[in-house]
Order: C-alpha cells, then sequence, then structure tokens
C-alpha cells in the first residue's frame, strides 16, 4: 500500500473491516480503507456545551477522537469550516489551542461564548437588568413566526446587543437566543417551526401555520434564555484547562482558502468538514439569525458548487493552505459523506484534490453511525445513504 493510516487512529478497535482500494488516476499505488464503528453514536453522549444546533454539524465524537489521538496538550488544533464550532469547543476541553475561520460571521457568535462560558448566575443578573420593551413598527413576515408581545422583546434585546459591547455575558445571551429563535418544542420563542437548524420563509411559515391550524402566543424570552442556559452550564465542569485553552482562541472570519493571519507551520491538526456541494443553503437556513444579529444573509458568500469537479477544484485550493499553516508531520482529517445517494463519494474527489498539493494522503476512515434522531424528524429511514456514514481522508504534510 502506497501508506498506511497511523496506528493510533486503529488501537482498541474490537472489530473493523480493512481493504485497498484503489481511486482512479491512482492506479500506480493503493490506499487503505478502513470501516469501523469509531466513537460512539449515542445522542447527547458528548459534553453539554455542545448542545447548540447549527445545519449539517458533526457530533462531537469526531474531532474527540481525531485530537486525543493525533495532538498533546497545547498544541494548535484548527477548523476552516468552522460552522458551530464543534471543533474548536472539544479543542478547548482537551486543553488543545484553538483556532476557526468561518465566511459566516455567525459562527463567531455561536463558537466563542462557549469557550469561556460566563457564571450562570451573571446570565441572569443581566436579563434582569434589560429593558425589553419596544414601540416601533413590528415586520409582518416576523409576526408568523411570533406573538407581538414575544416580537416585541426579541426586537428590544436585538437591539441591545447590537449596541452593547458584547462582552462575555451579552455573547452568552446573544449565542443562546440564536438559538432559540424558531423550533419545535416550547423552549423555542417561535410557533412550531421546523427543527432549529433550519429557519424556514414566512410564506413557509405561514402553510405550516395554516396546516397545523396553529397560530403565535406569547413567549417571555427570558426565562427559555435562562433554561437552555442552566441545560448548557449544569454539570458541565468547565475547567481551568478549557477556560485557559479558550482565552488563547482565535476566530477569524474569512474564506478557507485565504487565512493570512495564520502563521505557516503553526497548526498540530486540522479536523474539518467543508460543504457538501450545493446540497445545503447554509444562507437561507440561517436568515432568521443573521437578521437577529445584524447579518445581510445575502452578503456572505459560501461556497457552493453543483458539480464535483468544481468542488474539488476548490478543495485542492483550500488543501494547500491548510500545508502551508500545518506543522511538519502535522495531521488533517477531512471529513465528507456520500451525496447523491452514494452515486457521489466526496472522499474520491479530496483525494483528487490533495494531488496538487505536497501532503500525503493516508488512507479513509468510514465510520458507520446508527440512526441519529435528527434524520428520524426529516422522516429519512436510518438506512438511507449519506445519513450512518462517516467518510475521513486522513492526511499529513511531511
Amino acid at each position: 500500500m502506497k501508506t498506511k493510516l497511523p496506528a493510533q487512529l486503529l488501537e482498541n478497535l474490537e472489530d473493523y473491516l480493512s481493504e485497498e482500494i484503489i481511486y482512479e488516476n491512482n492506479t500506480s499505488n493503493s490506499l487503505e480503507k478502513v470501516t469501523a464503528e469509531f466513537w460512539t453514536a449515542k445522542q447527547r453522549s458528548g459534553h453539554k456545551l455542545h448542545q447548540v444546533s447549527y445545519r449539517a454539524c458533526f457530533k462531537s465524537q469526531l474531532p474527540e477522537y481525531f485530537i486525543t489521538r493525533l495532538t498533546m496538550p497545547g498544541d494548535v488544533v484548527y477548523d476552516c469550516f468552522m460552522g458551530r464550532g464543534t471543533t474548536l469547543l472539544e479543542a478547548a476541553i482537551h486543553g488543545r489551542v484553538p483556532i476557526g475561520s468561518d465566511i459566516n460571521p455567525l459562527s463567531q457568535y455561536l463558537c466563542k461564548p462557549r469557550l469561556n462560558p460566563p457564571r450562570y448566575e451573571d446570565v441572569e443578573e443581566r436579563l434582569s437588568s434589560l429593558d425589553l420593551s419596544y414601540d416601533g413598527e413590528l415586520d409582518e413576515d416576523l409576526l408568523v413566526f411570533y406573538h407581538p408581545t414575544t416580537l416585541r422583546q426579541l426586537y428590544a434585546l436585538r437591539r441591545h446587543l447590537l449596541e452593547s459591547d458584547n462582552d462575555a455575558i451579552d455573547g452568552w445571551i446573544r449565542m443562546v437566543a440564536t438559538n432559540r429563535l424558531s423550533g419545535h418544542s416550547p423552549g423555542f420563542f417561535s410557533v412550531y417551526s421546523m427543527p432549529p437548524n433550519q429557519a424556514v420563509t414566512a410564506d413557509r411559515q405561514r402553510l405550516i401555520n395554516t396546516k397545523r391550524d396553529q397560530k403565535p402566543e406569547p413567549k417571555d424570552i427570558i426565562p427559555r434564555i435562562l433554561k437552555k442556559s442552566k441545560q448548557l452550564l449544569a454539570n458541565s465542569e468547565i475547567t481551568p484547562l478549557h477556560r485557559e485553552a479558550g482565552k488563547q482562541a482565535k476566530l477569524y472570519i474569512s474564506p478557507a482558502d485565504r487565512t493570512k493571519d495564520i502563521p505557516s507551520n503553526s497548526v498540530s491538526l486540522v479536523v474539518t468538514s467543508p460543504p457538501f456541494l450545493d446540497i445545503v443553503d447554509y444562507a437561507g437556513d440561517n436568515w432568521l439569525r443573521c437578521w437577529f444579529n445584524g447579518i445581510d444573509e445575502k452578503s456572505v458568500q459560501i461556497s457552493a458548487f453543483k458539480k464535483p469537479e468544481l468542488w474539488s477544484d476548490y478543495m485542492a485550493t483550500v488543501l494547500q493552505e491548510l500545508e502551508r499553516i500545518l506543522k511538519p508531520g502535522g495531521w488533517i482529517a477531512f471529513e465528507v459523506g456520500e451525496v447523491k445517494k452514494g452515486t457521489v463519494l466526496l472522499e474520491e474527489w479530496v483525494i483528487k484534490a490533495a494531488e496538487k498539493t505536497n501532503l500525503t494522503v493516508c488512507g479513509v476512515m468510514i465510520h458507520q453511525q446508527e440512526f441519529t434522531k435528527t434524520a428520524n424528524c426529516w422522516g429519512i429511514d436510518n438506512q438511507a445513504k449519506g445519513t450512518n456514514t462517516q467518510r475521513i481522508t486522513i492526511l499529513r504534510k511531511s
């Protein structure tokens, strides 16, 4: 075989399948593909602070697996598509220095507060001091989600957050409120809607309201923010190691292939998952969150490619940038999924992209996971292609 996956990634596996694979344009050398259940698939088995929703995010056990096996405390761990910040938070929990970038400014608001969380009592005190009165006009489209009383509170909180210095306490309140904007249980500010990782359009919500014969009821936002805060902070044991690592974190708003502020040869491990072709509308899914945070979602230029060839070309530029910032001997765990019912295996296109770099492709790990609650609420069978596997290409800088 051309290379093998590092032994530390395969230790203590009770059962796994390893085979030689030959990819197109790689006929002179074969790679190793290992299929196994590398980490638990149980819901909510990670740190409580991870329980913040975001579209197409991976579970915390994925970055934990690589962080604990390929790095040491004090090493720098990076995610160039950080999303809600799962890799960064897991890095901080294990005493690694987290660095992340994302083209969407929303990512910073979701990630930073959990790297060094405030005390619950401080959040409670701040919320009790806020003036949530608002006598301005109300957007008709937002009224399909919220009762006027609730919407006035949201306008007032939004005004406060946009005008504040955004200290750690306000940052936390912003993060929790952003994640309570819409959803399908009483803990959300909205009337019954889709799961919180996707905000439907106002027209779509009108259809939902008609179909369910529902209308928004008044909901006070402060008790819901406090309840979610207590859930996130309960028994979370924010260790001094976590806090110290969180203080050293660096977050950037930048495309993954242009991160000039990150020094060369500085990162020990990259754990990331890029957008999968154009199957997820990140800007559309986050329009409500962007509104609340004063972000123009139409200005967020998230990469979306319909053809795998174009996707692979862009990933080549990303891998070239990752090669620059990686230390010699540093690792990349590049997670993708099956798309188009398994007819497109994106790891093959990652390997093709890597041919344009000096990175070494060590192999592919395929994690077989059980059916997830998120998939179930979307009506997807747990055996459907793309919902029960994660495919991670392992690369290394010489």
